[in-house]
């Protein structure tokens, strides 16, 4: 019942994190009683990492426990914590869509609110570029120019799935289209059919009464 009268009062908050390469992270305040949400439309086959943590306003008192949970744009459960205080999570998504990442505050916690931060890192983002400078043995300019090429193929695979949904679109319209069509041919013809009928028959009531 307090998961249900919860989400009667969910308080969602849809952004779309456009994060630097660097991941910057952002912090919100948790309501007392729903849940806020987070969420950003990603392609197929890109990698997710997410770091949170909560903290209390007041530096004297222990940090809050909340709960989080991250469902894919079907809405299966992606990942699902109970009564923490930080954690992270880490997915590949396997559709298109909306991926959402839900807090709220546990039900251990005191009737006041409480803050929370998270660090959601998708694609090119989610790379070590510390670890990749170091077995490689690349730096300054060549490591920009290494990002930069990362970024192209990502903007490359982007672009690929628009041409492709443009397409898919197109064909679905197409095909929409011819089924109108034909529908309309029968339709006329239907018509066609029950008028032909009608006269037919008034032509043999008029002569069957010699009206004509």
């Amino acid at each position: 019942m307090a998961r249900e009268r919860g989400r009667k009062w969910l308080l969602s908050l849809t952004i779309l994190f456009i994060l630097s390469q660097n991941g910057e992270g952002i912090w919100f305040h948790l309501p007392e009683t729903g849940s806020k949400c987070l969420s950003e439309k990603i392609y197929a086959d890109v990698i997710v990492l997410g770091n949170y943590y909560s903290f209390s306003p007041s530096r004297a008192d222990p940090a809050p426990t909340i709960a989080v949970e991250v469902t894919s744009p079907l809405g299966n459960n992606l990942y699902h914590k109970d009564n923490v205080t930080m954690g992270e999570f880490s997915f590949t998504t396997t559709e298109e869509g909306i991926y959402v990442a839900c807090f709220r505050v546990d039900g251990h916690n005191s009737s006041r609110g409480l803050t929370a931060s998270i660090d959601w890192k998708t694609g090119i983002s989610t790379k070590d570029w510390e670890s990749v400078a170091r077995v490689e043995k690349i730096e300054g300019l060549e490591l920009e120019l290494r990002k930069l090429e990362e970024t192209v193929k990502t903007i490359r695979r982007s672009t690929i799935g628009l041409m492709l949904r443009g397409y898919k679109l197109q064909k679905v319209s197409i095909t929409t289209n011819a089924r109108v069509a034909r529908f309309s041919l029968i339709s006329m013809g239907v018509c066609i059919a029950v008028s032909t009928l009608q006269v037919w028959q008034l032509k043999r009531f008029f002569v069957k009464k010699k009206l004509v």
